[in-house]
């Protein structure tokens, strides 16, 4: 069932699609134009010689909104057969429809084919005639014919049909339902048609749309705020990552600043993990093609593999996509008793997967993916148990990354076409309905999903906000009944038997790359103290006072704390301007006064407070800071 808001925005996609054939190209061929999660959009091919571009986004846009004054009704028409449907996209002159309907019908012969159209009242015809072109005017004085005899019903009604679509969404009854201000049209796109490479490209015009003018201005304003956090720029402009077209796109380099916050991160959840009796271990980039052959890899995720060749040895390698098959090596290595159970490895490894080029960007998706990997064997019976402390350390790890205020869980499930899933019905009910009881025992917000389960299994997706409120999955934990199987994993348990053990895959921050983009946009490069890459800048006010400046430096590094001293012939406006764009926490500004009586004025960037402080307790509470994560 389509909500109020959906069948605005398809609405407001049709009229899109509509001023584009009524103003600019009525020979435009159409794709899909469906509702998205702020507003909607519509791949077109536009004929050869129509050159459309984002400076021509104003004028359609104005197009659209007397359309949505004109007061036009939306009605459909079910073709009575495949054939009629047909001959109807031919009236519309319309390739791509055609296509559609083919495959509608190779799916269910006993599709249902209907056709929604906008129409003005036929008084409103000589003004319409007037804002078109002569060409799309043409088009439809020969489709409101045609659909008259198609449909004896219509052959005397009073309506004149403005715009006509292959369509299965819903729709406003009238565009007066439509409010002014309500809309516009953002940006323009690429896309292949049905997202298969194959397929012609088609360009893809992106509209916002919501229920009321300041609604809009409200989400516009979200998407400025939005663009100052972007963390392509501020990656260029805080020297986090670089990403090199000669190295390849997807594979970006971690700047030294950028190691910083990466290394802090890691480290962080290195400690978690430590004290609840992970293992750290370490496996290669490369693997032989039997491994995958066996984990499964190789027949559900082969697409998304690199593969390699020995120079002298000429056997066939493929770069690890996931660690899980290494670390069922090193579990099978051992003679393991029902008392070494639980064993848990933790691994923070990069991975490589062949993601699509056309999907690559910066640190939002790359094809270099260090995950913070975790592989636990245990019993069923101790499954709820390391679950829960899964569950507790993300809580941990999110408090500290100031996100828990919000969040949801989503319990990924498998759907109804079961070759795409390893293991039995027996073994996926029994794993689905162990994370089930997990979710309800720890109180999660949490919500069945089919469409996000792994091959191997089902699995919980967290989902978590931004500083911003946008929504980010980030940590998962899964459950693995297959892989035991195929790899003929086990220990011996109290009678001396063989007893296959459970695999629980977890990752706490997803991937460092991808996560890293989050912490940057989350906190708009302006980290906390234990991330900033310089967490305090001493500014001397004037060269005399540099040794009072090193010798400062000097003390508060060896607290352990990430100290510069700007010493540079730059004026002292300017050194504060430059620790400010750096959005360095804790600039500290020292002359006569300071030296005297060995105390420091401080400018915090975060509160944009500023006060003096003896220098002694100065470094007390950064090092508490440091130490405790304190936002």
């Amino acid at each position: 069932m389509q909500s109020q808001i959906q069948n605005l925005r398809h609405s407001l996609a049709h009229i899109l699609a509509q001023a584009v054939q009524r103003t600019i190209d009525s020979a435009v061929q159409l794709g899909t134009g469906p509702a998205i999660e702020t507003g909607f959009y519509y791949d077109m091919k536009f004929s050869e010689g129509v050159d459309f571009n984002e400076e021509q986004l104003k004028a359609l846009n104005k197009a659209i909104e007397w359309i949505a004054k004109e007061n036009q009704w939306f009605g459909h028409y079910t073709a009575k057969d495949k054939a009629e449907a047909l001959k109807i996209c031919d009236l519309m002159q319309q390739s791509f429809k055609k296509e559609l309907i083919e495959k509608f019908y190779q799916a269910d012969e006993k599709a249902v084919y209907t056709f929604y159209y906008n129409f003005v009242d036929i008084k409103s015809k000589p003004i319409l005639e007037k804002k078109s072109k002569p060409d799309y005017f043409s088009l439809y004085e020969k489709i409101n014919s045609e659909l008259s005899n198609l449909d004896g019903s219509l052959a005397e009604r009073w309506e004149y049909v403005t715009f006509l679509d292959l369509c299965e969404w819903g729709h406003v009854e009238n565009t007066k339902e439509i409010a002014d201000g309500s809309f516009m049209l953002e940006k323009i796109a690429w896309a292949y048609r049905q997202w298969k490479e194959e397929n012609p490209q088609m360009t893809r015009i992106y509209g916002l749309a919501f229920q009321t003018k300041d609604a809009l201005k409200e989400y516009v304003n979200f998407l400025e705020e939005a663009k100052k956090r972007d963390h392509r720029v501020l990656g260029q402009k805080l020297k986090l990552f670089t990403i090199s077209q000669l190295v390849g796109s997807g594979l970006p380099l971690i700047q030294p600043n950028g190691m910083v916050i990466r290394k802090e991160i890691e480290d962080y959840l290195r400690s978690l993990h430590k004290v609840r009796g992970y293992d750290r271990v370490w496996t290669p980039h490369l693997a032989k093609e039997d491994l995958y052959e066996i984990s499964g890899h190789s027949g559900h995720y082969l697409d998304d593999m690199f593969s390699v060749y020995g120079g002298s040895s000429k056997e066939k390698f493929y770069v690890k996509p996931m660690n899980c098959p290494h670390h069922y090596q090193l579990f099978a290595d051992n003679q393991f008793s029902y008392r070494d159970m639980p064993i848990r490895y933790f691994e923070p490894a990069t991975v490589y997967r062949d993601e699509k080029t056309g999907q690559l960007s910066g640190l939002t998706r790359v094809r270099s993916i260090t995950q913070d990997d975790g592989h636990l064997f245990c019993r069923v019976s101790q499954i709820h148990e390391e679950v829960s402390t899964i569950v507790q350390i993300i809580k941990e790890f999110y408090t500290t990354m100031w996100m828990m205020d919000w969040y949801r869980v989503r319990l990924s499930i498998r759907w109804d076409d079961k070759e795409n899933y390893l293991g039995s019905d027996e073994v996926r009910e029994t794993s689905e309905n162990a994370l089930k009881a997990i979710c309800e025992s720890e109180w999660l917000p949490y919500q069945e999903w089919k469409w996000e389960a792994a091959f191997y299994g089902p699995k919980l997706d967290f989902m978590f906000k931004d500083a911003i409120n946008r929504e980010r999955q980030l940590a998962t934990c899964q459950l693995d009944f297959n892989a035991p199987d195929r790899f003929d994993l086990g220990f011996t348990n109290e009678n001396w038997e063989r007893e296959r053990p459970v695999v629980i895959h977890r990752a706490i921050s997803g991937s460092l790359e991808r996560f890293m983009w989050v912490m940057i946009e989350h906190f708009a490069g302006a980290f906390p103290l234990w991330l900033a890459p310089t967490q305090i800048q001493i500014v001397p006010v004037a060269e005399k006072f540099n040794d009072y400046a090193f010798s400062l430096q000097k003390k508060l590094k060896s607290d352990w704390l990430r100290v510069k001293t700007d010493d540079s012939t730059d004026s002292f406006s300017k050194k504060i301007r430059n620790a400010e764009l750096e959005k360095i926490p804790y600039i500290v500004i020292v002359w006569e006064k300071e030296e005297t009586e060995n105390t420091v004025s401080v400018r915090e960037f975060r509160s944009k407070k500023q006060y003096e402080m003896g220098v002694e307790e100065f470094g007390r509470e950064r090092v508490k800071e440091y130490v405790g994560r304190v936002l």
